[in-house]
């Protein structure tokens, strides 16, 4: 009995001591719990008000040198890549070089007219066009690094959608890469060079870049897997270990979170980027589930209630996974870059919320979401579905390759 009394009296003074803390001790101890000091890990920042609240960094970014996840650490992040693209095209769309209802056919006159002719880039931007997905078309027996004209390629001559464009949501990174071509084509700059010079440039975004093969890219994090039969091995799935991992427009950027950070501040602010454009993007331009009030935008999911709109994306590809969660009347982000699977980061967002005390009840998981369950199995021409097995078939969190 007495043994008994004593755990409750230090189960109560360690919850006290839990509650006492800090918000920024109590972030701590919730990453803690998750990323270990020599295993692939995570950078996380967190505003509040326009101001930093939270910055810290855990694990490691190359598993080989033992190299140290820093604020400085660029990582793959994925589909938050579409945020820019979608930037990108409506920044053209304003400067008149084309229109959000243009036809795919426009500017690509080969392409099978019976889709060119339906599908727009409105379409394209808000996964409502439903072009069929890339994966099965490409032949991989002859690509090792996939670009977004593979891409088009394997679409061009299909002359069937998902559905009839504009009447339902299907995610595709399909439509993104296609957009990124669009912008070389309306641009005559390349894709890595439109952003640069319209986007990292004015930021001071100095370390951000755009993958692409060969490409030095200081402080690189490299991306892992987690081996599903031991939570404790990894295994390396960065670049060269995934066929798609080298498209451009729907994943392809690198950055920190020292240098996301500006881009977030712009886009809370609305200096220096175009503060309608910003809106439009952050607006509902797609239905996705209305008895939930969510819808896709340009480049971001909206959450909204009758209160709050909450705006948010996630990014996966490789070993990379990515979230950015923001609430623009509140000045609040989230932002965790990581190296590693088996970690759902989209847990963290009501966690956090409740720690700094943010009311994020219109958030929805999207990875939640079936829209792309039925076509999972696109992955199986693909030579990384035995290394992409060992966690997403543990957690079957299929969707969280589509949806991110």
């Amino acid at each position: 009995m007495m043994k008994y009394f004593i755990l409750v009296i230090s189960l109560g003074f360690h919850s006290s001591k839990l509650l006492c803390q800090k918000p920024s001790d109590q972030l701590d101890s919730l990453f803690k719990t998750v990323y270990k000091e020599k295993e692939p890990g995570a950078a996380i920042a967190i505003q509040c008000n326009g101001k930093i609240i939270f910055e810290k960094s855990y694990g490691l970014a190359d598993l080989q040198t033992m190299e140290k996840i820093n604020a400085q650490t660029n990582f793959n992040i994925g589909s938050l890549t579409k945020q820019f693209t979608a930037y990108s095209v409506l920044l053209l769309e304003k400067q008149k070089k084309l229109s959000l209802d243009d036809k795919l056919i426009k500017y690509f006159p080969d392409f099978n007219p019976s889709t060119g002719n339906m599908i727009t880039l409105r379409h394209l931007l808000s996964h409502s066009s439903g072009i069929e997905d890339h994966y099965t078309y490409t032949d991989t027996s002859r690509v090792h690094h996939a670009t977004d004209k593979d891409v088009l390629s394997a679409v061009k001559n299909i002359g069937t959608t998902y559905f009839p464009p504009g009447t339902h949501y299907r995610y595709s990174n399909t439509a993104y890469c296609i957009l990124g071509m669009i912008i070389e084509k309306v641009s005559g700059y390349s894709y890595a060079d439109f952003i640069q010079k319209n986007i990292f440039d004015p930021l001071g975004m100095k370390h951000s870049t755009v993958f692409s093969i060969g490409s030095f890219i200081l402080h690189r994090a490299l991306g892992y897997d987690m081996d599903s039969s031991d939570n404790k091995k990894f295994h390396r799935l960065d670049a060269d270990d995934a066929i798609f991992f080298s498209t451009e427009g729907d994943g392809g950027i690198y950055t920190s979170v020292n240098d996301y950070l500006k881009w977030i501040s712009a886009l809370q602010t609305g200096n220096i980027l175009d503060r309608s454009l910003i809106t439009k993007a952050g607006s509902p331009q797609f239905e996705i589930d209305p008895a939930k009030q969510l819808a896709y935008g340009f480049g971001w999911f909206v959450g909204q209630d009758d209160t709050l709109c909450m705006i948010y994306h996630t990014g996966s590809n490789g070993g990379f996974r990515a979230i950015c969660f923001r609430i623009p009347s509140q000045q609040f982000a989230i932002v965790i870059f990581s190296n590693r699977t088996g970690i759902d980061l989209e847990d963290f967002v009501p966690k956090i919320s409740r720690i700094c005390h943010i009311n994020d009840k219109s958030f929805i998981k999207i990875s939640s979401l079936v829209s792309f369950l039925d076509c999972w199995p696109i992955f199986a021409p693909c030579k990384e579905i035995p290394l992409y097995s060992t966690s997403f078939i543990k957690n079957l969190n299929v969707s969280a390759m589509v949806l991110n």
